[in-house]
């Protein structure tokens, strides 16, 4: 199986920043494309950021200009560097993997029914 363990969330002041990290263990051979989701309380999951195995990027376009996602595979480690935090993005952020390259997944690369493996989550709290 597929371990995935995200850290670096916190409570923070809007406009300030923050560093979430994930790292993936186990049968990480499994794994193509990665990617950030967050859900709020009463919402849906949604997609935030994701990477392909190469280094293409898709964001969504609520965090863009904001976030940028990055990967070190020799480290296994999936990163979301996040600024200009604002109270709506006040969530639990998961981070998560794929098993398809980046040319199969759904249009737009935020699908949650192309990502198998999920990591427990980590909290981000922004006030105002």
């Amino acid at each position: 199986q597929v371990q995935l363990a995200e850290s670096g969330g916190g409570s923070i002041q809007a406009g300030g920043s923050l560093r979430l990290s994930c790292v993936a263990g186990g049968l990480i051979y499994r794994l193509n494309c990665m990617g950030w989701f967050r859900q709020a309380p009463g919402k849906e999951r949604e997609g935030v950021a994701a990477i392909g195995s190469t280094g293409g990027t898709t964001y969504a376009d609520s965090v863009k200009g904001r976030f940028t996602i990055s990967r070190d595979n020799a480290k296994n480690a999936l990163y979301l560097e996040m600024n200009g935090l604002k109270p709506d993005d006040t969530a639990m952020y998961y981070c998560a993997a794929s098993r398809f390259r980046w040319n199969y997944l759904r249009p737009g690369r935020l699908d949650t029914a192309d990502y198998a493996y999920w990591g427990q989550g980590t909290q981000v709290t922004v006030s105002s």
